[in-house]
């Protein structure tokens, strides 16, 4: 396969969950050329189900949209910290719930194009909320929204669902709840 090398990188950006970095290429048919890259330390994404059969979701309002959106709960990887335990903290710093159990569904990179993030995403079935609620980031203001997954499927007709992560947690359910009827 054909592969670009790096001849040259500048740091143009470093900040408190990205860096920006601008690279000179050299082409696979000896030509140069300019890569604008954004690194990421990873992420996750969690599915979580309730008692009551409802998909736990948040609202959050996305400033590069200008609006707000309705996601599963993510949230970046710390350094050091393995994705499961980012998993469950972000699901409790989101929505008050938890969970003892978690399955590991898929990874996949969220924008190969200029980013290197690569998102891990979670199943968990039966969570539950907390008995003490615990604080999320001062930054942060989510409002947690439970959903069926018909309610969420009409939510992408109505694009207030429109990030790729929850409708493909979507998908995996509609599926999920296919197979489970055979």
């Amino acid at each position: 396969m054909n592969r670009e090398t790096t001849i040259e990188s500048e740091v143009i950006f470093k900040g408190k969950i990205i860096t920006v970095q601008l690279d000179k290429v050299e082409l696979p048919n000896g030509k140069t050329s300019y890569r604008e890259l954004v690194k990421h330390p990873g992420a996750v994404a969690i599915i979580p189900i309730n008692l009551e059969n409802k998909i736990v979701l948040v609202e959050q309002y996305r400033k590069p949209l200008e609006r707000s959106i309705i996601e599963i709960p993510a949230g970046k990887i710390e350094v050091g910290e393995e994705p499961e335990i980012t998993a469950i903290r972000e699901l409790e710093e989101e929505t008050n719930y938890t969970t003892a159990q978690l399955k590991y569904i898929t990874s996949f990179y969220t924008s190969p194009g200029f980013a290197n993030e690569l998102i891990h995403i979670y199943y968990a079935n039966n969570v539950y909320q907390l008995q003490q609620p615990i604080q999320g980031d001062e930054d942060e203001f989510v409002k947690p929204v439970e959903m069926t997954l018909e309610e969420a499927k009409i939510a992408i007709k109505e694009k207030r669902i429109y990030d790729a992560k929850t409708i493909y947690a979507i998908t995996y359910l509609e599926m999920k709840r296919m197979r489970d009827e055979c």
